[in-house]
């Protein structure tokens, strides 16, 4: 293409479904792009992807999670994140792990999450798995988001006295949650959260110590050992003064995809884009610092290499901070788990 440089436009959806819509349509109509990229929300990606598929413009998402956006069977929609439904299953294998290497037992489970289509697609997730598994659901407590008082549903958790509590949440309500946990002595045998608001830089701020022992499944943490990341982070870091997360690594890598499709198509037209996105297989280059091998999409728009790792927040010396522990294989040297939270 000539050394052409990509243009971003920017619009923000302020997480309303119907702005998406409107921004995407003027995107397409009005500026004329070759390619749509974004939500942040599953509730607005969802209904932008049908925009895209309509029109015939290839959309890359980096990050909305909820399994429906590549289950309907359209053509232009790339997700580079797992989708919901594999964060859950790696949640419960994680715990099952744990229970195996503490050699301690997991009978009863509480789920809580933002009453949002993420929330709402984690705790059906939870629900199948935790009746596979033979656990009891002894809480089930969806919430709005933007609550300014979570009390009455830390006290739900604190009578429910599950073993594990399992948590999708905003950074707000996140903060909200864990602060308000610590102020009522709520202490489950561990807490495991969706990453979202507990992988957001202001939670570990705002929750300090109070976040202590928590696990948080992510597909990023700054001390992934692949090629580049440390470096990458430090770039990140010195723009926004905070370390990238999850969320900015696939955003970031879309980005990559997005020039590999390019450099392949050799066309800005959009069928011929879209073609060269269904055909990727990107293993080498800046957007291998994600935490697995390659960048690959199946026939629904799904990148079928996407996978998980979890962290534990803890102080080993330098203040309170992220450690992967899980898989087993990713776990930072010397580092042993709490499990269950003393």
């Amino acid at each position: 293409l000539g050394g052409a440089k990509i243009q971003m436009i920017y619009a923000d959806s302020e997480s309303k479904p119907e702005k998406g819509v409107a921004e995407a349509e003027r995107f397409i109509n009005t500026e004329k792009v070759n390619v749509l990229t974004g939500c942040w929300n599953s509730a607005v990606s969802y209904p932008v992807s049908a925009v895209a598929e309509r029109y015939g413009i290839p959309f890359i998402v980096p990050v909305s999670v909820a399994d429906k956006i590549t289950e309907q069977g359209f053509k232009n929609v790339f997700r580079i994140a797992a989708k919901d439904s594999w964060w859950t299953r790696d949640q419960f294998a994680f715990m099952k792990d744990m229970e195996k290497e503490f050699n301690v037992k997991v009978s009863t489970v509480a789920l809580v999450y933002e009453n949002g289509d993420w929330g709402k697609g984690f705790a059906e997730g939870w629900k199948k798995l935790a009746q596979q598994g033979g656990y009891k659901v002894v809480m089930d407590e969806p919430y709005p988001s933007t609550s300014t008082d979570l009390s009455p549903v830390v006290q739900k958790i604190k009578r429910a006295n599950p073993d594990v509590l399992f948590l999708t949440s905003n950074a707000a309500d996140a903060i909200l949650l864990t602060n308000t946990m610590a102020e009522y002595k709520v202490k489950p045998k561990a807490i495991i959260a969706s990453g979202g608001g507990h992988a957001d830089p202001s939670f570990l701020k705002a929750a300090g110590k109070n976040a202590k022992y928590l696990f948080d499944i992510v597909e990023w943490e700054t001390d992934v050992n692949k090629p580049g990341a440390d470096k990458t982070n430090e770039k990140f870091k010195k723009l926004y003064g905070y370390n990238l997360a999850g969320e900015s690594v696939d955003a970031y890598a879309a980005m990559y995809v997005l020039v590999d499709a390019l450099e392949r198509a050799k066309s800005l037209d959009p069928k011929a884009l879209r073609d060269a996105l269904a055909q990727t297989k990107l293993s080498s280059g800046p957007a291998m610092i994600v935490g697995y091998d390659a960048i690959e999409f199946d026939a629904s728009g799904q990148n079928k290499q996407a996978a998980l790792v979890m962290v534990q927040v803890n102080d080993i010396g330098k203040g309170m901070e992220r450690i992967t522990v899980w898989p087993k294989v990713s776990r930072r040297a010397n580092y042993k788990p709490v499990f269950p939270t003393p």
